[in-house]
């Protein structure tokens, strides 16, 4: 075992540990589907909104001023992301209280209701969405959760650079080099609004029962962000585990068992088998159940109750 082998064995394995189906990639699989469906039907609930304060005769109205007079009619815009407030709570005094948040449709969109949210939440979201369109360009869509509570370094900045890049986005602003992918995305959810100032100077009313399910739609785009994080960790910690486990291993062999012991069959051609006389702490068999122990963490009450069962009998054996 050298380190052509260590990287060989450790590629092999790590593209198997993201393709396989555990319970960490189908509930971010699924969650990015329910985000599909939420942010459909929330949209028609903005375009109704948007509607009923900008109605479609008045904006047909100011485009023909428009169109007749030039710039000093020219207040009709597209847009995406708007201010949404309703006001039918109250306060301690009886009073009405206005609720008011931020809702950005872009795919760039904040996830925490502010005009200028977290710009590394909003970008994320971009990755995990088109990830598997990323990975095909050869980015990695992966580096923000690799890289959580790291602060920034060049590693990081040179990912996530190419990830907008390749969306056609370079961090809140479209990309010099745009591949169309962000603007396909955003124009399916523009909507017609009166006025020449942002978005941010105008609040547009919404019943509390429509301002809900805004909020329940941002849930699932955040939520897609957060199951992506935990998929990802588990990759991250098998492949942790998996290094240490190569960099101890002194014969092929006992690559080869590990990944068998995973389920993972390799092609004979791709490495070089000998005999395995020696014996070290990370046995491929206790590694191999080690790493299958860090993915599928979910446990019903009756596996909880089994595995306690079965240490006990252990321990008083």
């Amino acid at each position: 075992m050298n380190t052509e082998y260590r990287n060989k064995f450790f590629n092999k394995i790590k593209d198997v540990f993201e393709k396989e189906e555990t319970q960490e990639q189908q509930a971010f699989l699924k969650a990015r589907e329910d985000f599909n469906v939420d942010q459909k039907f929330t949209f028609s609930i903005a375009k109704e909104i948007v509607e009923r304060a900008y109605p479609k005769d008045d904006v047909a109205t100011l485009r023909t001023f428009k169109k007749k007079y030039g710039d000093p009619c020219d207040v009709v815009a597209k847009d995406g992301c708007f201010y949404f407030a309703h006001n039918e709570d109250t306060n301690e005094d009886g009073e009405e209280e206005e609720t008011k948040s931020h809702f950005d449709f872009g795919l760039y969109g904040n996830l925490n209701g502010r005009e200028h949210g977290r710009e590394e939440d909003s970008e994320h979201f971009a990755h995990a969405y088109y990830r598997e369109e990323l990975k095909a360009k050869g980015c990695n869509p992966d580096i923000i959760p690799q890289q959580s509570g790291n602060d920034s370094n060049p590693h990081k900045t040179k990912h996530i650079d190419m990830c907008n890049k390749e969306l056609g986005q370079s961090g809140r602003t479209r990309s010099e080099n745009n591949t169309g992918i962000t603007d396909n995305y955003n124009n399916q959810f523009m909507l017609d609004v009166i006025g020449t100032s942002y978005c941010r100077s105008r609040a547009i009313a919404c019943t509390k029962d429509e301002y809900i399910q805004l909020e329940k739609w941002r849930m699932s785009k955040a939520h897609v962000v957060s199951t992506h994080q935990s998929w990802v960790n588990s990759i991250t910690k098998q492949c942790d585990q998996l290094k240490i486990g190569l960099k101890a291993y002194t014969y092929i062999s006992e690559g080869i068992e590990l990944a068998k012991e995973l389920g993972i069959e390799l092609e004979e051609a791709e490495l070089i088998k000998t005999n395995s006389t020696g014996l070290t702490i990370y046995n491929p068999t206790n590694l191999a159940n080690l790493i299958k122990g860090m993915k599928n963490t979910e446990q019903t009450r009756e596996q909880k109750i089994q595995a306690r069962m079965k240490y006990e009998k252990q321990a008083i054996n």
